[in-house]
């Protein structure tokens, strides 16, 4: 299941790139499947990573990801999908209010997604300075900021986790706070 996801996911992302960059999409579902990994051995949350952005940027459908992987791997793709309908801030706030109510196996795969974000944003970061901000929709570094600690905070029940603990030391080096 976890290969037949990689290559799902792969096939939904072809074309795309990260932010700001030529680096292919497909790395970012391919980092947080592996730090999910790296938490759980359970094959529907690691294939759930993989998966995890195509309801939100691909034309994947629900019902084309609940038939090819069942309806567990769907609701934790859907934990991770935003309703763009919503501005940026109504969309961040519902996540990180999301995560109160969270199954352990949706916040591993939050703190991933997260995770890999923050180390994009931490290496640019360094390259670029705040010059970086101007890449995203949401410009001001202080909304990031925000953001990031909101979703430390609402996981802060995962603070033993080695993945949790470099979303904290990413955040202090790239917000100084």
């Amino acid at each position: 299941m976890i290969k037949k996801a990689a290559e799902f996911a792969r096939i939904a992302h072809e074309g795309e790139y990260r932010k700001g960059s030529r680096i292919p999409y497909i790395y970012h579902p391919m980092e947080v499947a592996l730090l999910v990994a790296g938490m759980t051995r359970d094959r529907d949350v690691i294939a759930a990573a993989y998966l995890h952005d195509v309801l939100e940027d691909t034309p994947v459908t629900e019902g084309e990801l609940e038939q090819a992987f069942g309806p567990r791997v769907l609701e934790l793709v859907r934990f991770e999908t935003e309703d763009k309908a919503l501005s940026w801030r109504e969309r961040k706030e519902h996540t990180i209010c999301h995560l109160a109510d969270a199954p352990p196996e949706a916040r591993m795969l939050t703190l991933a997604d997260k995770l890999s974000n923050m180390r994009a944003t931490a290496r640019d970061y360094l390259m670029m300075g705040d010059e970086v901000w101007l890449r995203f929709h949401e410009k001001a570094k202080t909304s990031h900021q925000w953001y990031a600690a909101g979703i430390l905070k609402a996981l802060s029940g995962m603070n033993s986790f080695p993945e949790y603990q470099e979303m904290e030391r990413l955040y202090k080096m790239v917000f100084g706070a």
